[in-house]
């Protein structure tokens, strides 16, 4: 049995590929298996070359790979792009009675499955069912029961009526029975299944889902790709526990309104990818003047201006860093895997009010993109807590009063923090503004004042810097002599890389970042190590600077740019180049 196969299914914008894609990903998942899936398309509605990957294994999948076993080619571009990862035995299903399919030539030592995908669909009800024809051929060739298709197929047709579930399952069979029929040929695939559980889920969903359990009650975002996806999951679903998701007119508008709402007490968010964070900057600037506890999610892609929307980049970071005019104290998260995407959504709205400024939290389009399984314990509800931060009420309010009685919600203090009170609190009423304040928020051009709330406001950082625990995750062998440090997405792909190097006898050691600002000090790890590798996604190496910065030492920078994530199999080609001494420091 082949315990890691590798799908997928290819052809132009507006052909159905991603629920496609995303029906059989789940069919894998409910049958007990892991899935690891991943995504390439155009910047298009129609048009333009687009296709949906999935990984699948009885064991837990972290990346993609460079290597397909089953490839559904919709157009003669499918087996174009993706022959570099065909092999010796690939199956290639197409529909050789399509005008552009007739002249198809399977390369040597593939296997090609020539299956009437339109008219098959047409017999069961409808041209519109071809993708689902093909993956009934693709169960065949891979030994999978279309059963476990069926429960895929229910959840995606289900709210459009019986009928239609029906005549979706009578397609898949079709294309079942006619490669079952028509091939007399043992294919080398031979999918298992098993009892276990998964839950299916991409990053956006995940970040969603995190904020509803934070106690997240108001988002207003505008859609832009990858991060439209957040609002997507919150829609519908945040009503059901009082709150409420607004489509605002632009992005502006957006972090205006979750700023409002902020003020007002509840827990808000707003999410958007690059050029949405442009726009936003201005107010980012206010949220953090004005003490105000807001998420702002930044799902990365390809820039700058427009860029390549729908392509991977981590080039924002100096952006979330440094971002808006004058000095303004933020956290940086950036969760490394989609189940954290979770945790740190959740652990970003409790930072933003434990310690009253903006929060980035940033995931990119590789995370955004790609659906993987989790038991569902990963998300266990039980375990998350939340923490409000220094808000008063009733008796306490009166020792953060004025000698004059007036509340002071910037009032100078050892660790930072002030004392905040929701709307509708007895003697808690208080302004704020964006000019600078005294401590009951009053406008002031005092000097001595100026630099007691900037050094107050700065102080907080200092404060979740001896308060938290920012350390890193950790993988591989904590003696090796060679450091990978990285943060975001890259984490999974180089957590395959450790295996395959192990398995060859290299050592290495993985520092994995989830927190860029405030970030724990890497210089002893790296004073530790021989050789030290930063590798991230953009081009100039911006997280590899802030390293440098740290400690204070040349580090070997491993960049990726050409809007495709990492695979595993390549950073074990960059990390042994390096250990044989062909990329320069």
């Amino acid at each position: 049995m082949a315990a890691d196969f590798n799908w997928a299914v290819g052809g132009e914008a507006g052909d159905g590929i991603n629920s496609t894609g995303k029906i059989f990903a789940q069919a894998l998942s409910r049958s007990g298996r892991h899935v690891f899936t991943s995504k390439d398309f155009a910047s298009r509605i129609r048009g333009g070359y687009t296709a949906y990957k999935v990984r699948t294994s009885v064991d837990t999948v972290r990346s993609v790979v460079d290597r397909l076993d089953v490839l559904i080619a919709l157009t003669p571009r499918t087996i174009e792009e993706n022959l570099p990862e065909l092999h010796e035995g690939s199956v290639i299903i197409y529909d050789g009675e399509r005008t552009t399919m007739q002249d198809v030539e399977v390369p040597e030592g593939m296997f090609g499955v020539d299956v009437p995908l339109k008219r098959l669909a047409e017999e069961a009800g409808g041209a519109i069912m071809r993708n689902v024809v093909a993956l009934g051929a693709a169960c065949e060739v891979a030994e999978f029961p279309i059963e476990n298709l069926d429960s895929a197929l229910e959840k995606r047709f289900g709210d459009k009526g019986q009928k239609l579930v029906d005549n979706n399952k009578e397609a898949a069979r079709a294309g079942r029975s006619y490669v079952a029929e028509e091939y007399d040929h043992a294919f080398d695939y031979s999918l298992e299944t098993t009892d276990a559980d998964y839950v299916l889920l991409n990053a956006d969903e995940a970040i969603g889902m995190g904020a509803i359990a934070a106690g997240c009650r108001f988002y207003a975002g505008y859609p832009i790709t990858p991060a439209t996806d957040v609002m997507t999951y919150l829609t519908g679903r945040l009503e059901r526990y009082g709150g409420h998701v607004v489509q605002a007119e632009d992005e502006l508008s957006a972090i205006n309104m979750a700023l409002g709402a902020a003020r007002g007490g509840a827990r808000a968010m707003t999410a958007t990818s690059g050029p949405g964070i442009d726009l936003m900057t201005e107010t980012f600037g206010l949220v953090a003047t004005s003490e105000t506890p807001l998420v702002i999610c930044n799902v990365m892609r390809s820039g700058p201006s427009t860029g390549m929307p729908t392509k991977q980049e981590q080039g924002d970071l100096n952006h979330m860093l440094y971002g808006g005019h004058g000095e303004v104290p933020r956290f940086v998260l950036s969760p490394t895997t989609i189940d954290e995407c979770f945790w740190k959504t959740i652990e970003a709205f409790n930072f933003a009010e434990k310690y009253q400024l903006p929060v980035y939290l940033t995931a990119d389009l590789s995370l955004a993109v790609t659906e993987r399984t989790f038991p569902p314990e990963t998300f266990d509800m039980d375990a998350v807590e939340i923490d409000r931060g220094f808000v008063v009420a009733g008796d306490d309010v009166d020792d953060h009063l004025t000698e004059s009685g007036g509340f002071k919600p910037h009032e100078v203090t050892d660790d930072g923090i002030s004392p905040r009170a929701f709307p509708g609190t007895v003697g808690g009423a208080h302004m704020s503004t964006g000019l600078e304040h005294d401590e009951q928020g009053r406008r002031t051009e005092d000097m001595g004042m100026r630099v007691e709330q900037v050094d107050k406001r700065n102080r907080k950082v200092d404060t979740a810097r001896e308060r938290e625990d920012w350390a890193p995750r950790e993988f591989g062998d904590s003696d090796a002599d060679t450091l990978v440090i990285t943060w975001g997405s890259n984490e999974g792909a180089l957590v395959e890389a450790l295996d395959i190097l192990a398995d060859e006898g290299v050592e290495v050691r993985v520092l994995s970042v989830p927190y860029v600002f405030p970030r724990s000090d890497l210089s002893e790890d790296v004073a530790a190590a021989e050789n030290v590798l930063v590798v991230e996604c953009n081009a100039t190496g911006q997280f590899a600077d802030l390293v440098e910065h740290d400690v204070l030492e040349r580090v070997d920078r491993v960049n990726k740019y050409d809007g495709v994530r990492f695979k595993s199999d390549e950073l074990v080609a960059e990390i042994r180049a390096t250990l044989d001494g062909v990329v320069e420091a």
